[in-house]
């Protein structure tokens, strides 16, 4: 009977018409109700207008559109209702296909995505006419555009006021919008805590970018007390929400169990969200997740699916696994000409262990003459625009010929100049100097040189100086100096400073001797298939050197040693296999 007289009434005004198909709408009939607003619309009434543009973006008795949506809240707009300006604020900001010619309103083709221009200037426009009508979303709207919007158009002072405007109207945004603000003016404790206490208020209303803001305060602690599991579940909300962001910590969260159970599984799902929405870490850590196995079997074709997705977004480290997984060959033939254009995209992205990938991959049998001459001009290129690694790796180029003509005095001035920045570079041109490659020879800069590289740690030029430093090359001797610098390379798990250390303890040096040591290192070395290193500890365990005799095993290392055609462990063997027992004393050191 009501939608009889609804019926009836609806012949007389457009009042009563809208309220029919209102009726309508809320009986179950859609169509027909959005029909007869769009009759209403037509007619000229603003309300009608903006509820057939709503309509239209939500899809609700009409295939959804967003340019008929748009051209109805247009026109509401321009008749004055409030509701329909803020919409088409928000419209003009995100994006609405180009008009056709000026004023003749919304183009009413291509709706693609990519036909969207956003129209800053028009979104204020439209925002400011809807705040200043008292509008609190409006006014949350106009404030983000005043925050975050063109940098000709940002006002931190104005934009705050419309945020507290809308927050003390009770709008959501209100609250998220100034606790962005005062959280970007937050110089000590207090102001991020007036930050968060405004984010809470957002989030506490289900706003998900509040709750992921003030999840992240509170997992750094800033403003609220440090609570992982607190940060965790805020993330979460967010996560379901669909912050992309969000999604991306919540995965990342569930997989290293920070703030809850462990959760591998929840966190690939989690991850996998936020990568098909863009989010190019959550891709990269998928592509981890994926490679390294673990909790999930190694799956090397879907990571490299995910590394790809990642570095087309211009994810650094995932163009180096991409180039790994090429030159390893995992989940896809070796490719080394694929794995250099990946390495080259990855350095061009600021990756630096990527250049010594590239650097490394100049000796590698497999690169091609053709990949090699590119590796080179791409480093020549890279080292005329200051990049150090790719200095040092021009350096190889020209000293050994890879790639382009072999240049020794070019090759010695390029490692000086990547010297300053590259300890490679450093122990590479102390070794230039010392020998004379393609400069004047120099012991004393040489040495010099190589003790830089060796006080930063690096072992082939730890080694490197301890062995001038028993000679006296280019500088005093010093045995004690070098035993320390052995030490301190076999201890990083160089070889051959395990040998030598061995042997500078062994006796004949001017440091304390110390066989049982000397043993410990002769065998450290023999174990890692040095040869002298297995003919010394042979010696040692036949003679009882350092108090242990043990002849089985003497000839067991005496033979290694033999295998690898050291002359002295032959002889050695001979000897044990006529029968002649130790020789005390030969050979000790």
């Amino acid at each position: 009977m009501r939608r009889v007289l609804s019926a009836l009434g609806a012949r007389f005004s457009s009042r009563a018409r809208l309220a029919h198909a209102l009726r309508l709408i809320e009986d179950g009939d859609v169509v027909a109700g959005v029909a007869l607003l769009g009759s209403v619309a037509e007619a000229g009434m603003p309300e009608a207008q903006f509820r057939v543009g709503r309509a239209y973006l939500d899809g609700t008795g009409v295939p959804p559109s967003l340019v008929e949506g748009a051209r109805w809240m247009r026109r509401a707009a321009e008749a004055g209702w409030v509701e329909a300006r803020m919409v088409l604020g928000t419209l003009y900001l995100f994006g609405l296909p180009r008009e056709s010619a000026e004023g003749q309103g919304v183009r009413l083709v291509a709706e693609t995505p990519g036909d969207r221009v956003p129209d800053p200037v028009e979104a204020a426009r439209w925002a400011r006419l809807a705040a200043e009508a008292g509008s609190p979303d409006a006014q949350a709207l106009y404030g983000y555009i005043l925050a975050d919007g063109p940098a000709d158009m940002r006002d931190p002072a104005a934009a705050e006021g419309w945020f507290s405007r809308a927050a003390a109207a009770g709008c959501p945004q209100g609250h998220l919008g100034l606790g962005l603000v005062w959280m970007r003016a937050a110089t000590d404790e207090a102001g991020h805590a007036r930050a968060a206490a405004s984010l809470r208020l957002a989030a506490d209303a289900g706003l998900g970018s509040a709750q992921f803001l003030l999840g992240a305060l509170t997992e750094q602690g800033r403003g609220v007390a440090r609570d992982s599991a607190a940060a965790t579940a805020l993330y979460g909300r967010a996560a379901e929400a669909g912050v992309r962001a969000a999604q991306a910590r919540f995965g990342l969260a569930l997989l290293e169990g920070r703030g809850c159970a462990r959760d591998a599984t929840r966190a690939e799902s989690w991850l996998r969200r936020a990568a098909l929405a863009g989010d190019r870490e959550a891709a990269s850590l998928l592509g981890d997740l994926y490679a390294s196995g673990g909790d999930l079997p190694p799956n090397y074709i879907e990571a490299a699916q995910w590394y790809r997705r990642a570095a087309a977004a211009g994810h650094a480290a995932s163009w180096r696994a991409l180039g790994m997984l090429a030159l390893t060959g995992a989940g896809q033939p070796r490719d080394v000409t694929e794995a250099v254009r990946c390495f080259r995209q990855a350095a061009a992205l600021g990756d630096g262990r990527a250049g010594a990938d590239l650097g490394n991959l100049l000796l590698d049998q497999d690169v091609s003459e053709d990949d090699r001459r590119d590796l080179g001009r791409y480093f020549a290129h890279a080292a005329e625009a200051g990049d150090p690694v790719a200095a040092f790796n021009f350096s190889i180029c020209l000293s050994q010929g890879l790639g382009m003509a072999r240049d020794e005095q070019a090759a010695a001035g390029w490692m000086l100049r990547a010297a300053d920045g590259v300890v490679n570079a450093q122990y590479w041109y102390g070794r230039m100097l010392l020998d004379g490659r393609g400069c004047a020879p120099d012991a004393a800069a040489g040495r010099s040189w190589i003790a830089r590289a060796a006080e930063a740690g690096m072992a082939d030029a730890q080694v490197a100086l301890a062995q001038l430093m028993l000679t006296g090359r280019g500088g005093p001797r010093d045995h004690a100096a070098a035993a320390v610098l052995y030490r301190a390379a076999a201890e990083q798990g160089q070889v051959d400073a395990m040998f030598s250390l061995g042997a500078l303890l062994g006796g004949g040096h001017d440091v304390p001797v110390d066989r049982p040591q000397a043993q410990h290192w002769f065998r450290m070395a023999a174990e890692r298939g040095n040869a002298l290193g297995q003919l010394m500890l042979g010696r040692y365990l036949l003679r009882g050197l350092a108090g242990v005799t043990d002849p089985a095993e003497a000839r067991q290392w005496l033979e290694r040693a033999a295998a690898q055609g050291v002359p002295d462990a032959a002889a050695e063997l001979a000897r044990l296999g006529a029968g002649a027992g130790p020789a005390a004393g030969a050979g000790a050191g």
